[in-house]
């Protein structure tokens, strides 16, 4: 069940879903899921419940919690003028340290809640930069990140996750899609790389076939097949590292 909560921050008070497993499944590890660039909803909640149903305590935080209220929007935000001008301000207002900074107190909520074992991140879209970012900021804490289609993971841009490769102890996948303008060759070449040299364990897949945004259910190139695949490798992956 969904227990809607507010985190209090440095900034403010951030909006967050909170969901506790239950049953025989439940285990003392949490996940953080970062959002996507359209904010908290239904479809990000159903995620959620995937992992809880798996047996972790799971927060979904409003990144965008500093510019609220805002939207609601859907994932046809960026076709429209005016929504697009109003999600590329948040985005660009909502800086890598401004939710490195959060981090902290959403582990302590998940923490709180009982998940006092090792903690996951996963990270969507621009989320998928945060959850390898938290992994580099909270070493002691998240053993585990993944991406996916998340972009500018290996820019030129000074906040780049790539560039914090030393500083992550947490195992960590990417799943990049098969042709994305936001995470080209280049910068996941780039990705490995670092990952590798700073001796991360890590994976990085390339989807062939997924657009941007595949893995989430109400997105205009949502993929069943790709979001069942996806799913399949999160899920291993988090089961190997949080269990």
């Amino acid at each position: 069940m969904r227990q809607d909560v507010e985190i209090k921050t440095a900034d403010g008070a951030a909006s967050a879903a909170l969901f506790a497993p239950a049953g025989p499944n439940a285990t003392l590890s949490g996940v953080i899921l970062y959002m996507d660039a359209f904010g908290l909803r239904p479809a990000l909640y159903g995620m959620a419940e995937k992992l809880v149903d798996a047996g972790y305590f799971v927060l979904v935080p409003d990144l965008f919690y500093r510019s609220a209220p805002y939207g609601p929007f859907d994932t046809t935000a960026f076709s429209n003028e005016t929504t697009r001008v109003q999600l590329r301000a948040m985005l660009q207002a909502t800086t890598q340290a401004m939710t490195e900074r959060d981090g902290a107190a959403f582990i302590e909520t998940l923490t709180a809640a009982g998940a006092t074992g090792p903690i996951g991140a996963v990270g969507y879209c621009f989320g998928g930069g945060r959850a390898l970012t938290a992994a580099a900021a909270y070493p002691d804490r998240i053993a585990a990140a993944a991406s996916f289609h998340g972009g500018n993971l290996a820019s030129d841009a000074p906040d780049s996750p790539h560039l914090r490769a030393g500083s992550i102890r947490a195992r960590v996948y990417v799943g990049e899609a098969g042709v994305d303008a936001s995470f080209p060759p280049a910068q996941s070449a780039k990705l490995a790389e670092a990952l590798r040299e700073a001796g991360v364990d890590h994976i990085v897949e390339n989807y062939v076939g997924m657009a941007h945004g595949w893995a989430v259910s109400d997105h205009g190139v949502y993929d069943e097949a790709g979001a069942a695949r996806h799913w399949k490798r999160l899920l291993d992956f988090f089961a190997e590292t949080l269990r």
